[in-house]
């Protein structure tokens, strides 16, 4: 029988100064011990990438609320599976994500570091979670997304979670949060995703920009559909992205 306190790894893809990992340490402080594996800066939109012809450094920084931090010069997903390789002392009961300054709701799991670190997590069998706050501002009060985040880590320490399965979670930018809808994330594409400029030479250059346009805004089984009202949205998924129920239609479509 062992008495250790379950450890608990945290990543983010906005970097190790970002007020959101800080926040997020917080909040869990008291339910494990943690070590904190960050990108030394911000790597948004990084998704799943890893870093493949490039020297990895871990930098070790100061320790905050009793979380052992540490800083790597690649992506989110090099974090946990550096953080596997060279920095945990063993495996973690635990990987979060987060607390990122930003939505990833609707199809933004395709494109999001925060998830690409909560994907690998459960690539490799332990339960996994990202935190998103519907706000790209850093210095908002994101407190509001304290109660959300210990009720859902809480749940998942004690119960754990199907196999193949994490979680993304959703809090709306609100002074109150209405509750927590579990359901499937909204349908829909991006539009007007660059935005274009010429430089002082007279090149053209673009700039990533657009908004999400949902298809689906009055389903109430949706993510955006609840983020709306005020509550947050918490969806399952899984990294396993195979058609499965496509296979006998693929295999007649091929002859």
């Amino acid at each position: 029988m062992t008495h250790e306190k379950p450890l608990i790894l945290i990543a983010n893809d906005d970097g190790i100064n970002a007020p959101g990992i800080h926040e997020l340490i917080n909040y869990v402080a008291d339910m494990g011990q943690i070590v904190a594996i960050a990108p030394d800066a911000p790597r948004s939109g990084q998704s799943s990438a890893i870093s493949v012809n490039k020297v990895l450094r871990v930098t070790r920084h100061d320790d905050y609320n009793g979380a052992e931090m540490y800083s790597v010069n690649g992506t989110p997903v090099d974090c946990v599976k550096l953080g596997m390789h060279a920095i945990l002392p063993r495996r973690p009961d635990l990987i979060l994500s987060g607390i990122n300054h930003g939505s990833n709701s609707g199809n933004s799991i395709i494109y999001s570091g925060t998830m690409g670190a909560v994907l690998e997590g459960c690539m490799l069998g332990i339960p996994s979670i990202g935190f998103s706050y519907l706000s790209h501002d850093e210095k908002a009060d994101i407190s509001v997304c304290r109660d959300v985040v210990k009720t859902v880590t809480a749940k998942v320490m004690e119960h754990g979670l199907p196999h193949d399965i994490c979680l993304n979670v959703n809090i709306p930018k609100s002074d109150r949060i209405n509750g927590i809808k579990v359901v499937r994330a909204a349908r829909g594409f991006w539009t007007e995703e660059y935005a274009d400029y010429v430089d002082p030479h007279g090149k053209p250059f673009y700039w990533l920009t657009g908004k999400f346009h949902n298809e689906e805004p009055d389903n109430p089984m949706t993510d955006h559909y609840w983020l709306d009202r005020g509550y947050a949205s918490v969806v399952p998924c899984h990294p396993d992205q195979s058609a499965a129920d496509q296979i006998d239609n693929i295999e007649n479509l091929l002859g």
